[in-house]
């Protein structure tokens, strides 16, 4: 270990082992040395071990199983991709997220879901078009796959417009909450996504049972009808350990070039 660069021991520690991670020497899932293995490899306490250790984990590439010791973190990541939204079920029994998990991807889904009527904060209340503090529906969901909490899917809904529908009852709607909107005279015409990147809020933290110094990404998603009535407002929660966003574009032919625009908030 350099003793005479600027940069404290532990940091140094630290960074030798994010090298270790980074190349695959570490790979995921491998257990790190011991502390007492560190201590004695780079000459220094046990104390100072501790403190490159918490830096590792603080920034999300380590994680802690006591009493076993600190393990890389192992990153299985979802492909989620917003265009998706507005396919079919791939299954009549099973909604786009359960049917993409359980088939395509061969993996075990789950959700929990709690509806509630709720007073619409000032974000949403200004996508939904309604006064803050205004009493919606919020459909809120964790997302699992193979037991882990995955991501979070709360819909807010102005009142009046699902009143009495499917979708204040807490069990899964198979064929979507879109496809309910439609039945009920609100079929969505298009969609705003909006793209935020942030540390997770204390709520988020707990629902997801992040580890330090995860961040996540927040999809918000607003629905429009044909004539511009804001249908409902979509929050999704992605953890950044957990997800890759995929969009895929098709470029235009040139003569709809100056008649059609596309535009990506994110």
């Amino acid at each position: 270990m350099r003793r005479r660069s600027s940069t404290p021991v532990y940091q140094q520690i630290a960074d030798h082992l994010r090298k270790q991670i980074s190349s695959g020497e570490l790979a995921p899932g491998a257990q790190l040395p011991t502390e007492l293995e560190l201590a004695s490899r780079h000459g220094v306490a046990r104390q100072t071990v501790r403190q490159a250790v918490a830096q590792l984990v603080s920034e999300g590439l380590v994680v802690s199983q006591r009493p076993r010791g600190h393990f890389v973190r192992e990153r299985t990541h979802y492909r989620y991709s917003p265009q998706r939204e507005f396919q079919p079920p791939v299954s009549p029994e099973m909604d786009r997220f359960m049917g993409q998990i359980t088939l395509e991807d061969g993996r075990v889904p789950g959700q929990t879901i709690d509806v509630a009527l709720v007073q619409a904060s000032h974000e949403v209340a200004q996508r939904l078009g309604v006064e803050p503090g205004e009493i919606v529906v919020a459909r809120r969901r964790v997302r699992s796959i193979d037991g882990e909490p995955f991501n979070i899917n709360d819909t807010f809904y102005p009142l009046a417009v699902v009143q009495g529908s499917e979708i204040m009852s807490p069990a899964d709607v198979a064929r979507g909450c879109n496809q309910v909107l439609a039945e009920i005279g609100y079929p969505q015409a298009r969609a705003l996504d909006e793209i935020y990147v942030r540390m997770p809020t204390p709520d988020e933290t707990h629902r997801l049972a992040l580890e330090p110094g995860t961040p996540v990404a927040v999809h918000v998603c607003t629905g429009y009808t044909a004539n511009g009535v804001p249908t409902r407002c979509t929050v999704n929660v992605l953890p950044g350990d957990r997800h890759v966003i995929v969009y895929e574009r098709h470029r235009p032919d040139h003569a709809e070039v100056d008649s059609e625009a596309a535009q990506i908030v994110g």
